[in-house]
């Protein structure tokens, strides 16, 4: 049985505006009514096959995935990485995690970020994987291209192993050029995917053979971890001194027990737009249209709108045309690896809208905003049923509160008053006060702050339910 190890920590900076540092592209339904996420946990569901998954990710991500994991109804181990290391550091902690359970422990790595269309397809490799792992290979899956690309890493595969449907790697090459994408296509090369299996112990040997230094961190790591509302904190200063390094750099590249399943089951990184374009239902007219949209003579396009603003396109072809709440991308889909220089422009200039959302999730529901001037801020909060925010206080500014759904519970200093649809509350500054939702529906509310400084950092919180520092 394998035991699903899901990587779900990186940020998809090439899908943004939708995808950003504060809700990244595995967490966003892009092709579907699921996250790619939660698509992956689906794919690793059969407990005939597949034993209960671990999930790694960055802390700031705990709650979306504990919420998109409840979404599906699946249980896991969520591990907190308390810095982004690359996958080199992620893969040793899950195997030096998995050892400490069983010592033999078979794993399958999956990106939380990839779209594989024919999942039984997927789980046939990961059948043909398994005993080729069990005799100490660590085994790719490798994809058959349909086209000379320049987003992927490739392999040349070499002689058949004894195991049925299981090659030997010969050669492994990063990202080529033009060029060099046509000539491995021509000599059949496979892509890369980036999702793998091993057993825990062999791979503990390898990366403490070829990355020492990841190695004794990842255990280190492991063996300082702690229990936090449920989820397992790796121990924060032994994770931190392990080296920056991708797996594919740190073992695969230059292990000799690598091997690969060639497989074809639908499978994108869905890394750019035009690769989003490529893997969903088109129309008569070759767009895919999502939202509020509405096109006049326009061929080929990959059209979405969020939060009902209208999108009207007409005489484009072949582009991207995004709208969020607080930006819009229009791109041609020849140029969708370009967006990363965007979003690495619009960094360095130090604009909050290249990482965070003009709506922000939180482990009681998510705040976004409204409206904004030089001493008022208006944002729109919902509460989901049961859930509370901090006993907290703020030093600059003032709240008004309007319920407009659900009721509220609220505690002001000591006091404590419930709050129906269509009633306000005043908190003045430096009041400890608490917003809470006692009933069985979304608490949603209008807050104006009123104050000499608005930041999100003006807070002083006093109790938690999810653990959040002061």
């Amino acid at each position: 049985m394998l035991k699903p190890v899901i990587m779900c920590g990186g940020a998809g900076t090439r899908l943004w505006p939708v995808s950003r540092d504060s809700m990244p592209k595995q967490f966003v339904a892009l092709t579907g009514i699921l996250s790619s996420f939660q698509q992956t946990l689906e794919r690793v569901a059969d407990r005939s096959r597949f034993a209960r998954p671990i999930v790694i990710t960055n802390t700031d991500f705990r709650f979306i995935v504990a919420e998109q994991l409840r979404e599906i109804g699946v249980e896991a181990d969520i591990v907190l990485e308390p810095t982004r290391r690359e996958s080199g550091p992620a893969v040793a902690a899950a195997a030096a995690l998995s050892q400490q359970l069983d010592p033999a422990s078979a794993i399958v790595m999956l990106a939380a970020d990839h779209m594989v269309r024919k999942p039984q397809e997927f789980v046939r490799a990961c059948d043909a994987a398994l005993p080729a792992v069990m005799a100490g290979r660590i085994v790719t899956f490798g994809i058959h291209p349909t086209k000379p690309s320049t987003a992927y890493g490739y392999i040349r595969t070499g002689a058949p192993l004894s195991e049925p449907g299981v090659l030997a790697v010969d050669a492994f090459f990063e990202k080529p050029d033009a060029e060099h994408a046509a000539e491995y296509v021509a000599k059949s090369y496979l892509w890369n995917s980036g999702n793998f299996a091993f057993r825990s112990d062999v791979m503990l040997q390898e990366i403490a053979k070829y990355e020492p230094n990841i190695a004794s961190a990842a255990r280190a790591a492991v063996a300082g971890l702690n229990r936090d509302l449920g989820f397992l904190r790796l121990a924060a200063e032994p994770f931190a001194a392990a080296p920056k390094k991708s797996i594919d750099h740190a073992v695969m590249e230059r292990t000799a027990l690598a091997a690969v399943v060639p497989v074809e089951m639908g499978w994108s990184d869905i890394g750019s737009w035009d690769a989003v374009w490529e893997n969903v239902a088109h129309d008569s007219d070759g767009n895919n249209l999502a939202g509020a949209v509405t096109t006049i003579d326009s061929h080929n396009n990959l059209i979405r709108s969020d939060d009902g603003i209208l999108t009207a396109v007409i005489g484009i072809e072949d582009a991207v045309v995004v709208t969020t709440a607080d930006a819009v991308l229009i791109i041609a889909k020849s140029r969708a690896e370009d967006v990363k220089i965007l979003v690495e422009r619009l960094n360095a200039q130090k604009m909050r809208v290249a990482v965070e959302h003009r709506r922000m999730f939180r482990p009681w529901g998510y705040y976004q905003g409204v409206d904004t001037g030089a001493r008022y801020q208006v944002k729109r909060i919902v509460v989901k049923p049961a859930e509370r925010l901090s006993l907290q206080k703020h030093f600059h500014r003032a709240e008004h509160w309007v319920v407009v759904r659900g009721t509220a519970e609220v505690t002001l200093g000591e006091d404590v008053s419930i709050v129906h649809e269509n009633e306000s509350i005043y908190i003045p500054i430096g009041s400890k006060h608490r917003l809470s939702n006692p009933g069985k529906i979304p608490l949603e509310l209008i807050e104006v702050q009123v104050g000499s400084y608005l930041g999100e950092d003006d807070i002083e919180r006093f109790e938690d339910t999810y653990g959040r520092g002061p």
